[in-house]
């Protein structure tokens, strides 16, 4: 007995009839991909021999193991660049420390500081007073 029905346009299939029907249409495709896999190969021999076999190493799924190229430098390059480098690094250095030299501060003599204080005190007694005068000027006038 089927176990669901389920209709599609006005047609009932089981779950085992979806599931067949699903595999034809991907079969059918993956039939249709390598008929053009197949067409490019047989361009791509045209041009090259070497390029379809790449191919179908890379089809066959065998990895192939990359062996790879050891680059080395001799000693006298190894040196050459590290003293190079150093040299960079000198220049860098010596221009930061020109950069980061401290400035000289100035001081103030004692004869300017103290006019500083007197013309402060001055000024200070002379916004003091102009209060003063406003205070007394806009105070009431009691009687007695």
């Amino acid at each position: 007995m089927p176990r669901h029905k389920k209709a599609f346009d006005g047609l009932s299939m089981t779950d085992a009839e979806i599931l067949e029907a699903a595999l034809i249409g991907l079969e059918r495709r993956r039939s249709e991909i390598e008929e053009k896999m197949a067409e490019l190969r047989q361009r791509l021999d045209g041009g090259a021999g070497q390029a379809a076999r790449k191919s179908a190493a890379v089809d066959s799924a065998a990895p192939v193991p990359k062996i790879p190229k050891k680059r080395s430098m001799s000693a006298a390059a190894r040196r050459r660049i590290a003293a190079a480098q150093r040299k960079r690094w000198a220049e860098l250095k010596k221009a930061q420390a020109e950069e980061a030299a401290p400035v000289k501060k100035r001081k103030i003599s004692a004869a300017g500081r103290k006019r500083i204080i007197a013309a402060t005190k001055k000024r200070w007694a002379e916004f003091h007073a102009k209060k003063a005068a406003q205070v007394k000027k806009s105070a009431p006038k009691k009687e007695a």
